[in-house]
């Protein structure tokens, strides 16, 4: 039976040359849940998803991920752990010598999948993003909407349990936007469990969901008094 969180904060705290960054953290993230985390720049949001996928570890407390503590794990455990969970960032970040299926490809190469699961699975979530039929295009034949859907895939390529996504609308304009969306809540609805970093209002308020502020190093509950006071 799996898991019920998916990821757990326990009383963490993250600091930079003796400067509080994180501080008294605790949160988690149900299977299959869709979360929103606001704050301002350099609030601690990027520390905060570092700490889920161990690019850093916490001073004080622990942060499971799929059952993996990241306090206590060693180096070795770190390849597992990051392929349970797909990443999306803003800035697309594709491989711009490599065509729609190989930058898709890619994530499936280097953790040794056979070539017929390869083929299989980038088909699948191609078909997934609406992008099969752009499959031999390169990157740059492609416009950012269609970009971060490829992105998308590439982030699903493993199956993983978690979906992180770093401002994935933050290049994007609206109706491009509301279309990455729209996937987005498509793979929730499959069942995985999505935490997302935004700043867009409008996303916030048209695609409702829970939605957490950092401010002050601590995290709290953004109502909309908040949310109108932070995107204002």
């Amino acid at each position: 039976m799996a898991e019920k969180n998916v990821i757990e904060f326990r009383d963490v705290a993250v600091s930079y040359d003796g400067k509080s960054v994180l501080k008294d953290i605790n949160f988690t993230l149900q299977n299959g849940e869709f979360v929103y985390m606001i704050g301002s720049t350099g609030a601690g949001k990027s520390s905060f998803l570092k700490l889920i996928y161990r690019d850093i570890v916490p001073d004080i407390g622990d942060v499971i991920v799929n059952g993996y503590s990241v306090q206590s794990m060693s180096n070795s455990k770190v390849p597992y752990l990051r392929r349970s969970i797909g990443i999306v960032f803003q800035d697309f970040q594709l491989l711009a010598d490599r065509t729609v299926h190989d930058n898709v490809a890619f994530a499936l190469e280097v953790t040794g999948q056979s070539r017929r699961i390869i083929k299989q699975r980038v088909l699948e979530v191609l078909s997934l993003v609406g992008l099969s039929h752009k499959r031999l295009n390169m990157p740059d034949d492609l416009s950012g909407g269609e970009q971060q859907r490829v992105v998308i895939a590439r982030a699903l390529a493993n199956e993983p349990r978690i979906l992180l996504a770093d401002e994935p609308t933050g290049n994007l304009d609206p109706e491009a936007s509301s279309q990455i969306m729209d996937i987005l809540k498509q793979i929730n609805n499959r069942g995985m469990a999505i935490l997302m970093v935004t700043h867009n209002y409008d996303l916030v308020r048209k695609f409702p969901n829970r939605t957490l502020r950092i401010i002050d190093g601590r995290l709290e509950v953004a109502d909309a008094k908040t949310l109108h006071k932070e995107f204002r």
